[in-house]
């Protein structure tokens, strides 16, 4: 069992040394936070979210495609986990929602199993309205943050002190946002092959089955956060365009939202119970979210030193990230299942 679940774990160290590295990306590369104090707030936070809130968005991944067996489970989320690694070499914040749908993708075409046309739609959807969203958030909060400094005349010390408070708060609530959401990405498709079975007690605190799942793929993305996430923080801190420590708090505070609008149920039941539209509780990504917030913040500065180059590559890996993961789910199920003899689908079901 520990054996099928290393992929889902090395994913989430993955996801930690990618996308986790956002949440507070912007604030280590200002210099307003240290790194060992981003990586702990995040690590703690991260994992609070991915058991008290990863529910929701689960369900969407499985209406996706259900990999029914564990040897198929092992495969998409190893396919995910390396195609995210290559980027993350090159230094790309790329997204892991995106290689863990293009591997299930890979599962679906290997299978023969069908693919719910509408949730897929929805789901690359999200692809589009999380750094559109992202960036009118910070376009906006960026205003009313200038237009408050220009009229409050905050003292300098006094500005430096609050900013740095106010992105460690930001980061706390946006890793939480971002282990309730991605979550689903890191030990969604061992829920359906997972043994079911009653509550398990952990100390005093009662979980189910799929709880420890996501406490456990919250502690592997926790690990990638501490030992490879640096390297990216500087991408988007730096290398995008270069931040103040008052817009790296806005780019942090506007990914929050926005991932926490896609992971809440509570939000979704009251939206349905008012007869609003709801928002699909979604795993998006946390890099296309805070690639958004920055894109926010250059417009609304007049796009005075934003890099178009940078913003291409990023891209491309966005592009290239689900295709390289189908790819590699594909070949590998078929080694799996004709050279190892391993059960990557399920008959009946």
């Amino acid at each position: 069992m520990l054996l099928f679940l290393s992929s889902g774990l090395f994913l989430g160290w993955s996801l930690g040394a990618n996308d986790a590295a956002n949440v507070f990306g912007t604030a280590v590369a200002t210099r307003m936070v240290r790194f060992r104090t981003a990586a702990l707030v995040t690590s703690v936070f991260v994992v609070l979210g991915a058991v008290i809130s990863g529910g929701g968005t689960t369900e969407t991944l499985g209406q996706l495609g259900a990999v029914n067996a564990l040897g198929g489970s092992f495969m998409v989320a190893l396919a995910a986990a390396l195609s995210v690694l290559w980027m993350t070499k090159a230094g790309l914040p790329v997204s892991v929602s995106q290689a863990i749908v293009g591997g299930i993708l890979g599962w679906n075409f290997f299978t023969g199993s069908p693919t719910d046309v509408g949730s897929l739609i929805k789901i690359v959807s999200t692809w589009v309205a999380c750094p559109l969203l992202a960036a009118g958030f910070a376009a906006v909060f960026y205003l009313i943050a200038r237009a408050g400094i220009r009229s409050c005349r905050i003292h300098l010390l006094e500005l430096d002190a609050g900013t740095r408070f106010l992105l460690v708060a930001a980061g706390a609530f946006g890793a939480y946002s971002l282990g309730a959401n991605n979550i689903a990405n890191v030990m969604g498709v061992f829920v359906p092959a997972f043994p079911s079975g009653s509550a398990v007690i952990f100390g005093q605190i009662r979980l189910s089955f799929p709880q420890m799942l996501f406490l456990v793929g919250g502690l592997a993305i926790a690990s990638g956060v501490y030992t490879y996430s640096r390297r990216v923080m500087m991408t988007i801190g730096k290398d995008l365009f270069r931040l103040t420590p008052t817009t790296a708090l806005i780019v942090v505070l506007a990914e929050a939202i926005v991932l926490f609008l896609f992971a809440s149920q509570r939000l979704e039941g009251w939206l349905i119970a008012n007869g609003l539209p709801s928002i699909p509780l979604v795993p998006v990504s946390s890099s296309q979210a805070v690639v958004g917030g920055v894109i926010g913040i250059a417009l609304a500065r007049g796009a005075r030193g934003f890099k178009l180059s940078v913003l291409g590559r990023i891209a491309g890996g966005w592009v290239a990230t689900p295709l390289i993961a189908a790819l590699i789910a594909f070949l590998g199920l078929f080694v799996l299942q004709n050279v190892f003899g391993l059960t990557v689908r399920l008959p009946g079901q």
